[in-house]
């Protein structure tokens, strides 16, 4: 038979199986779905990193936010030192899964792209060189076997319809014997018809058992080609499934931490700080600093001075260096040296009182950076502690508040032993004409045509005290706002 070879037309696929005309194509497509494969996996590893870069993120976040709320807190000692500890955990392991996420991105990202880039060749026309080897290979060794199949089918038709025939004039034959109608020369042409349709079907017969035995011939050789054509396959996607595994076990390596010297370290390192909390040692540094083992400057006998009589005004008060040392008590060594952090000193700094006032919250301007923690979640931390380290406490040991020049009368701490007898002011509303940036501690910072409270009235210097609605108090320029209308 001629014509072109087309392994779409004219053969029916009786079965599934790999030597049916055809059947090859999906070994030829498991070359695509290789390199689509390799698509995969680079997403899977790069979700993997971000997820990586996120959580150590987030862990960087919980350390300094924790961090510095326990270090503001009431804690203190050894105990400190160990809860402390958990923060400088979260800051080590942020940084071996950023290490992570790095080896994850840089190595086997970059590997598997490397490999699919050097193992796909893409052509002008669309798909891939490796793809279009395999079906030209494929259909190769397949035509001459197809050719001799289409063959036979044919061979296999003729015959069919030979014996269809055969049966066809012997059933007229008989019938027309029992026919009284019919002359001689009728039935003559009938059983001619019969004759003819037997010899046809001999020759049918005939031409397709030969057919068949062709194409039973050309099978081996048929078998061989396609045996080759598969094996070059069959390496291909071996070298993939071999790589494949090769890039999951150095990902695995660079997901345990497990088997990582400076991550058990880590632990090993914070399981020693906490037990060095000492509670014991804590006690008898708080005695010594906050309870009875302090040193004190008992009241002595003083003799009149007319410093202590020197009116200053409001703006000298607030502008003495840190707080205000009364005259006449001596400061002892050791009160002097004490650290800021666990300071107990007499002197009323400027900015405790401040920070009391304002209510300040060390996290409320920390801006957030991609953390996953809820607004809610986050606004619970924050109020964890009511109160820091170096807050003033009143001293309401006194009966005569009005003789006692110690005495707090004031729940903010407003009030200073050395200011005139004035009756508070009735507070007003005011608006900034200008903007102004506070030049002391005390001093408050707005905007023009910002509102804000005005407590007392202006001093001799030109100052007001005022309160803005964060809560913040502090001293203005009286000629920067006017009175709101």
């Amino acid at each position: 038979m001629s014509g072109s070879y087309d392994d779409s037309v004219g053969v029916e696929v009786s079965s599934d199986s790999f030597w049916e005309v055809g059947n090859y194509k999906r070994t030829v497509k498991r070359i695509d779905d290789g390199h689509r494969l390799c698509n995969d996996l680079m997403n899977c590893i790069h979700e993997r990193a971000r997820i990586e870069k996120v959580y150590a993120q987030q862990l960087t976040e919980w350390a300094k936010r924790w961090k510095q709320l326990v270090e503001k807190g009431p804690q203190y000692g050894t105990v400190e030192r160990a809860w402390c500890a958990f923060m400088s955990e979260a800051e080590k392991v942020s940084e071996l899964h950023l290490e992570v996420k790095g080896s994850l991105m840089n190595e086997d990202f970059e590997k598997i792209k490397n490999w699919q880039k050097e193992a796909f060749h893409k052509q002008m026309m669309g798909g891939f060189k490796e793809t279009k080897e395999a079906e030209d290979g494929f259909r190769k060794a397949q035509k001459p076997w197809a050719k001799k199949l289409k063959e036979v089918e044919a061979a296999k038709k003729a015959y069919h319809a030979a014996c269809k025939e055969e049966k066809l004039a012997i059933s007229r034959e008989t019938n027309s014997k029992a026919d009284p109608a019919l002359n001689p020369e009728q039935l003559k042409k009938l059983q001619d018809k019969v004759e003819r349709s037997k010899q046809d079907v001999l020759k049918t017969k005939e031409k397709y058992e030969k057919s068949l035995k062709e194409l039973d011939n050309a099978t081996p050789q048929y078998m061989e080609n396609m045996e080759q054509v598969f094996e070059q396959c069959q390496q291909f996607e071996e070298k993939r499934l071999r790589f494949f595994r090769e890039v999951l076990l150095e990902v695995q390596k660079h997901l345990d931490l497990s088997n990582v010297a400076s991550y058990k370290n880590i632990y090993r390192e914070l399981e020693q700080n906490i037990k060095t909390a000492d509670a014991v040692e804590d006690l008898r540094w708080f005695r010594a600093n906050q309870g009875p083992g302090m040193s004190m400057n008992w009241p002595q006998f003083e003799e009149w001075s007319a410093d202590l009589n020197r009116t200053l005004s409001r703006r000298e008060k607030k502008k003495a260096s840190d707080g205000v040392t009364l005259t006449g008590i001596n400061q002892t060594g050791d009160q002097v040296s004490q650290p800021n952090k666990h300071s107990s000193s007499l002197s009323v700094h400027s900015n405790t009182v401040q920070s009391v006032q304002s209510s300040y919250n060390p996290f409320e301007d920390e801006e957030d950076t991609g953390s996953t923690v809820s607004e809610k979640e986050d606004n619970k931390i924050k109020n964890v502690s009511s109160y820091e380290k170096n807050q003033s406490y009143p001293t309401d040991w006194s009966d005569e508040e009005s003789n006692n020049p110690f005495s707090s009368t004031d729940a903010n701490g407003d009030t200073n032993p050395f200011d005139e007898d004035t009756p508070p002011a009735m507070e007003v509303r005011v608006r900034a004409l200008y903007d102004y940036e506070g030049q002391e501690q005390d001093e408050l910072s707005f905007k023009a045509g910002d509102e804000l409270t005005k407590m007392e009235n202006e001093d001799e210097q030109g100052w007001c005290k005022g309160r803005l609605d964060n809560g913040q108090v502090g001293l203005y320029p009286a000629n920067y706002v006017e009175p709101i209308q």
